[in-house]
């Protein structure tokens, strides 16, 4: 199941990226094959029966949330550079996470570094630090909610 899988998840992605031309299909099968064959060997995940609903809500419920929430830290960061009069309050904040598993959390800190004025710096444990240009809350529970809140939410249901 977790070459079967592997296997399409590379092949669609190259799919995607490269056409539908028959050298194309050809040379996909060929690439993802290889590819398959090494992520399996060096990398250690398991894809159980749940991975197709856990798909599903990855890319209905996730990607639209992440989405959504780098809309929003697009347009505050652009504010912040049209206005220079709007304070920063640059910091390192420690976020504490409940995912289980290092592919859970190695989506969850790419997803706050993909979001504008935050930048993940470091994976230690349970916690991910985090560089922010403005430091909203007062307690690592109220940065923690602020920063990935809705990402941790979301990303426990698909990886647990």
């Amino acid at each position: 199941m977790k070459y079967v899988a592997t296997f399409f998840v590379l092949f669609a992605s190259y799919i995607l990226l490269a056409g539908f031309q028959l050298q194309e299909l050809l040379l996909g099968v060929l690439v993802s094959g290889v590819l398959t064959v090494i992520l399996t060997n060096l990398v250690d995940y398991t894809i159980d029966v749940r991975f197709p609903i856990r798909l599903i809500i990855f890319i209905f419920a996730y990607i639209p949330v992440f989405t959504w929430q780098l809309l929003l830290s697009n347009i505050d960061v652009a504010r912040r550079v049209l206005s220079p009069k709007i304070p920063l309050n640059p910091g390192i904040v420690k976020i504490h996470t409940d995912l289980q598993g290092d592919f859970a959390k190695l989506t969850l800190a790419n997803s706050i570094t993909l979001t504008p004025g935050t930048l993940s710096i470091d994976v230690d444990g349970e916690h991910i630090y985090v560089h922010t240009v403005d430091v909203k809350g007062k307690t690592p529970e109220e940065n923690k909610e602020m920063i990935s809140g809705k990402f941790n939410k979301l990303l426990g249901v698909i990886f647990k």
